[in-house]
This record gives C-alpha cells, sequence and structure tokens, in this order.
C-alpha cells in the first residue's frame, strides 16, 4: 500500500511540473493527437480501399486498432519511466537508486509520466467505440470484464517486454534495437488480427510475445468471432500471458541487478 501512495504522489509530482508550462503541454499533446490520428487514417483508408481484411471487416480493424492503442499508451503515460532506462543507466541514476529503501522498479516507475499520450489513447477510445458500435457489439458484463482484463494483460505485457530492454541496457549501456521489433514493432503489427498473418508471426506474437492472447482471443470473444481455434471461455484466461511474463521478466529484471556494474558516480 506504501508503495501505491508513493508512485500516486510521484505522478502527482510529475503531472504538476509538466503543467508548470501549459501552452507547451497543450502542443506537445496536439503533436501526439495528430501523430495518432495519421495512423487512425491509414486504417481508414486500407479498410475503405479493402472493405475487409480476411475474414474481419473494417469496423472489426478499429476495434482491435482502438484496443491495442489504449493499452500500448496507458502503459507509455503511466510507466514511461521504464522506456527511459537506458539514459538512467548512462546518467548514473541507477546508482542512486539502488542506495534507496525502495525496490528499483518502483523508482524506475516513478521517475517519469508522460500525460501528453492522454491524445494518443482519446484517438484509440473513439476507434474503440465507433469499431464496437459498428459491429453492433451486444455488451454485457463478461464482455467488460474481459476487455478489462485484456488491457491490464496487454499493458503487463508491453511493461514486461520493455523490461527486457532494461535488462540489456545493464550490460551493453544502450538499448538494443533488436527488442524492439517486439515493442514498437507487435504495437504496429498487432493492431491487425494475429490471423491475417503467416506462420512465423503467429508463432512470434503468440508465443514469444503473446499479443495475439492478451488483446486478440479477448477481443475476438467480445466481437463474436473466435480467433486461434480456441473456445469462448479461453477468452477470460488468455490475459493472465501478461502476468505470466511480468512476473518472469521481472525476475530477470532483479537477477540482472546483481550483476550491474556502477557507472564510478
Amino acid at each position: 500500500m506504501d508503495t501505491v501512495k508513493l508512485y500516486l504522489r510521484s505522478m502527482k509530482m510529475l503531472m504538476r511540473c509538466q503543467m508548470e508550462y501549459p501552452v507547451s503541454f497543450l502542443l506537445n499533446t496536439l503533436s501526439q493527437l495528430v501523430m495518432m490520428g495519421g495512423e487512425l487514417m491509414a486504417v481508414l483508408l486500407l479498410v475503405d480501399r479493402f472493405q475487409q481484411v480476411g475474414r474481419w471487416s473494417g469496423s472489426h480493424i478499429l476495434f482491435f486498432f482502438g484496443l491495442m492503442t489504449i493499452t500500448f499508451y496507458l502503459m507509455e503515460c503511466f510507466a514511461r519511466g521504464i522506456t527511459t532506462f537506458g539514459p538512467i543507466v548512462q546518467s548514473g541514476s541507477l546508482d542512486t537508486m539502488l542506495l534507496r529503501p525502495r525496490g528499483v522498479l518502483t523508482q524506475v516507475c516513478c521517475h517519469a509520466v508522460d500525460p501528453r499520450r492522454i491524445g494518443c489513447i482519446a484517438i484509440g477510445a473513439a476507434a474503440l467505440f465507433v469499431g464496437s458500435r459498428e459491429s453492433q457489439v451486444l455488451w454485457t458484463w463478461k464482455k467488460v470484464v474481459v476487455l478489462l482484463e485484456s488491457m491490464a494483460g496487454g499493458s503487463l505485457l508491453i511493461t514486461a517486454l520493455f523490461l527486457i530492454q532494461a535488462v540489456t541496457c545493464m550490460h551493453s549501456i544502450k538499448s538494443v534495437e533488436m527488442v524492439n521489433v517486439f515493442t514498437y514493432g507487435g504495437r504496429s503489427t498487432c493492431q491487425y488480427p494475429i490471423d491475417i498473418y503467416p506462420g512465423p508471426l503467429k508463432i512470434m506474437f503468440t508465443v514469444v510475445a503473446p499479443f495475439a492472447l492478451t488483446m486478440h482471443v479477448p477481443a475476438a470473444y467480445i466481437l463474436d468471432m473466435p480467433i486461434l481455434n480456441l473456445p469462448a471461455w479461453s477468452a477470460f484466461l488468455t490475459p493472465l500471458s501478461g502476468l505470466v511474463s511480468f512476473l518472469i521478466m521481472y525476475r530477470v529484471f532483479q537477477h540482472g541487478l546483481k550483476y550491474y556494474r556502477s557507472t564510478g558516480s
């Protein structure tokens, strides 16, 4: 509970710092909104040109896009510190964190916040709303639970993938760009249903970085279009793969700290 209070206090202070320059904050938020709006426009042009991708209609694609966008940028908004772990190591700030009576990961999460991502989340929410409405989704409490599980599991999965990058920073100082194949590459790829891709990509994003399990299976359940030949009830369990991924990478992260060599600061 103390850790949660510390996190919330840190977020509050960081938010106040961001709002000290309201014009800059507004312009940066608008730039993020335009950037994400451009991605949404690309999706709209795709579905307008082809009408259908595999067995999925344009409204289905919008739903997948919205779910991925909200999930990814929620993580980037409130756990931004993990994505900046490289500069934390390079500046020697990690040495200071190791001396404090709090977990390193907690301090890293409290290190930065990016409220500018609110614009991206708003675009995702709009796409999710329009996609569900056009797909004529009949919302029930079960589907709401699955949606929330999917967002939580997806956020934990994305956090776990960024932790891979953090672990490599302890050994190579700079982050290994190969990891971006699973983070930002996964975001771009898995904005679309996994079953439209060839076998190798299906395996990569189902087993290695299980976006298909945390988000696509639940989304397909909500849309009443089963995917990956899994039964409907599996949509309540597959988001747990995000939690499993996070717990594994958290242990790897803690183990990696034992072998961290100070910058000498």
